[in-house]
């Protein structure tokens, strides 16, 4: 069913609604060089801008006198409601899912389009109509509401200010006015040793916002999905169309989207998982040259690879960043500087197993779901009268999708 406009049945005064939501909230400023301030523990006020963020570190002045709003009476919201943002993207699709099987009461934020998210309301799912790019659409979907579960990151062609920061700091303030019991908030592994990386950068601002913020949140550091390399390699390499890669020796430690779903849900049975940044990473990690030896290993094909020199991107993005009109353009290609470091994107997750009771061995490791998948779509292929070495677009990618395929980063999936 779609969600218009609910009855206020939660932690805000029943009056009228939306009016009321919004009169119990901080003013959010609507220029677009967002500064926001939150009491942090330490007495000191916690000050986050665009360019603070450019220039590496957020801000801390000395506190004042201001104190969260805080919303009173109402009726007390049930611990089974969440809200999902970002839930028609690669990770949140599966938290709604697990979360839907698990017995929770799902609302999704989505923005009107002329593709609707229809499969999500098909799953059972409630969903509301908001923007995080529009402030004022978003105490509403907050309304009955005790979980919010943050899986949101700006699309290539969309501006990571707007959405993943000024976005993200009036999603946190709602949350907060409006008395919302649990915050789950997916980000990136290494956000804090990149803030030359934009959306790196702003991905840890929100951390530190959101945990001066007083909510009971926790944060998720993610590696890349699996998901990812199904759109990037394994499609093109049975197609025999041109592979992209890098010559860099960058590590990472791919997740199965299903595994981390089920993580994130199982944070929600953990208090211990309360006020905490946990790293989410695969059994093993992997550079891009592994992982299309792999796919053609699986496909039994070799593959048509055009490495990309890293010099040739950090040059491209300083070219863009000469005109305005190319500055998000820039900023997603700012991952330059990542790859031209060699690094490694995986993390000993003994204690965010330990903490969330899940048994390592459970995780899907890369090779079995490579395996599975290519067993699958090439049984598939064959079905419907194709080869291994399918030079169908429109057959290969529909098989794809038929079996799960599709592409996500690390961080998140799509915008809701």
């Amino acid at each position: 069913m779609s969600f218009a406009a609910a009855p206020c049945a939660g932690l805000v005064a029943a009056t009228s609604g939306k009016q009321a939501v919004s009169a119990a909230l901080p003013a959010v400023p609507s220029n677009s060089r967002l500064v926001q301030q939150r009491v942090c523990s330490s007495g000191r006020v916690f000050t986050a801008d665009r360019s603070s963020r450019r220039s590496g570190r957020p801000v801390c002045a000395a506190a004042g006198d201001a104190a969260p709003a805080k919303a009173v009476g109402g009726t007390p919201v049930p611990k089974n409601t969440i809200l999902v943002v970002g839930g028609t993207g690669t990770l949140g699709r599966q938290v709604v899912r697990r979360a839907l099987d698990e017995g929770y009461e799902v609302r999704c934020i989505v923005r009107p389009r002329l593709s609707p998210a229809d499969f999500l309301r098909d799953w059972g799912a409630t969903t509301v109509q908001a923007d995080l790019t529009d402030p004022s659409s978003l105490p509403a979907a907050l309304v009955g509401v005790s979980t919010v579960i943050d899986c949101a990151t700006a699309r290539p062609e969309e501006s990571t200010d707007k959405i993943d920061w000024e976005g993200k700091v009036a999603l946190i303030q709602c949350a907060q006015a409006m008395g919302i019991q649990r915050y789950i908030f997916c980000s990136i592994l290494h956000c804090d040793k990149h803030p030359e990386v934009p959306l790196m950068n702003i991905k840890h601002c929100t951390e530190q916002f959101l945990a001066a913020s007083g909510l009971n949140y926790t944060v998720f550091r993610i590696c890349g999905f699996m998901q990812a390399i199904i759109g990037n390699y394994a499609v093109p390499i049975l197609e025999e169309k041109p592979v992209w890669g890098t010559t860099d020796q960058t590590r990472t430690a791919y997740m199965d989207t299903q595994d981390v779903a089920r993580l994130i849900m199982a944070a929600l049975r953990s208090d211990a998982a309360v006020g905490r940044t946990l790293p989410l990473a695969g059994p093993k990690a992997w550079t891009n040259q592994e992982v299309i030896a792999l796919c053609e290993e699986l496909a039994d094909c070799d593959a048509e690879v055009r490495n990309v020199p890293v010099w040739l991107l950090k040059g491209t993005r300083g070219l863009l960043r000469s005109f305005q009109w190319a500055t998000d353009a820039a900023d997603r290609l700012a991952f330059a500087e990542v790859l031209s470091s060699n690094e490694s994107f995986s993390a000993d997750m003994g204690e965010t197993y330990k903490l969330l009771g899940v048994d390592p061995a459970s995780i899907t490791t890369l090779d079995a779901y490579l395996k599975d998948y290519f067993t699958a779509i090439l049984k598939k292929l064959k079905d419907v009268g194709a080869t291994s070495k399918q030079t169908n677009f429109y057959i290969c990618e529909r098989a794809a999708h038929a079996l799960g395929g599709g592409c996500g980063l690390a961080g998140g999936a799509a915008a809701a």
